[in-house]
């Protein structure tokens, strides 16, 4: 059979729990691992757009290498277009993509940065105003009561202190009662001492059930101010949990190309233009332009006309007589 681990045990939970003394730091930090997550968001896709920018360039490098071997392949009509078609379309593609490239930095990235800037405000030796407002206030709200605990703490030491004492008072009282090997006088004197030891646990502990009184008397109040401080710092952590999903929101929307009119425009033009190809078409240019098709003049009688007397040779033939 397990047994629980010291970390899982009852005890341990209370002192992990948020109302224990310092353990509201964990909220207080909240705001700076705010703004390394977006130090980190605005890393992570300045990254993606190196790789859209790349990925761009790709397909240019591509288009480029193969155009002027598809210009000049032996394919002709429309199966020609389709293949030229794959090629423009990875140009439009890659000025698609480095649009991506360019959102992601100058407008997700910007935008993130300039929220930044305007909702964390650094302090001159460290951290950030609104940490060091939020710990402020939970310190403040939780002094009282630091205190209180602290005596009650002190309170408890001392009623099991002499809790522990009357015990071992009765326990001796016990053992000596009945016992022959012990005089009279010695019980009486052990008797005595359970005695006091009772008195004195029965003092400390009214002393210890009154200071406990007096925390369980405050501890509404306590906890009404520490919900205070602690639905502040909700409401700002509201406002960067909302900021950064319409982040996201808009990076997705420049990442998702299936819903990007261009991108549809781009496939579509693609798709019509191969269904486009046209075997019979095609076969027909190239009858008429290479094959039978061709105008040619065949072979016919060809009768004989006399020369033309140029006009220069009449006149020279007058001059000369």
């Amino acid at each position: 059979m397990s047994t629980l681990s010291s970390e899982n045990s009852p005890e341990d939970a209370n002192n992990r729990s948020f109302w224990m003394p310092g353990n509201y730091q964990r909220t207080v930090k909240r705001t700076e691992d705010a703004f390394q997550a977006c130090n980190d968001i605005v890393a992570c896709f300045q990254e993606r757009a190196r790789v859209e920018r790349q990925y761009a360039q790709q397909l240019s490098e591509w288009s480029n290498k193969w155009k002027p071997v598809v210009d000049s392949s032996p394919l002709y009509g429309s199966l020609l277009k389709a293949w030229q078609c794959f090629l423009s379309s990875a140009d439009r593609l890659a000025s698609l993509h480095a649009s991506i490239c360019r959102s992601l930095v100058s407008e997700d990235g910007d935008r993130v940065r300039t929220w930044q800037k305007d909702t964390f405000h650094k302090k001159l030796f460290g951290g950030f105003k609104e940490s060091q407002d939020i710990d402020t206030g939970f310190a403040r709200a939780q002094k009282p009561w630091a205190k209180r605990l602290k005596k009650l703490d002190k309170a408890r030491t001392a009623y099991h202190k002499v809790s522990r004492k009357e015990h071992i008072a009765r326990e001796r009282e016990a053992h000596a009662q009945g016992n022959p090997d012990v005089a009279i006088d010695k019980q009486k004197k052990i008797q005595e001492e359970r005695e006091v030891a009772q008195q004195e646990a029965e003092k400390v502990r009214a002393r210890y059930e009154k200071v406990l009184e007096e925390v369980n008397r405050y501890a509404p109040r306590y906890m009404e101010e520490m919900e205070s401080i602690f639905d502040q710092s909700q409401d700002e952590e509201r406002k960067r949990i909302v900021f950064l999903k319409q982040a996201f929101l808009s990076i997705h929307k420049h990442l998702d190309i299936t819903n990007n009119e261009s991108v549809r425009a781009v496939y579509n033009e693609l798709h019509n233009t191969l269904m486009a190809i046209d075997e019979q078409d095609d076969l027909r240019w190239w009858k008429n332009t290479h094959g039978p098709g061709m105008p040619t003049d065949w072979p016919h009688f060809d009768e004989w006309t006399p020369e033309k007397k140029s006009k220069g040779r009449e006149m020279w033939k007058r001059k000369e007589q």
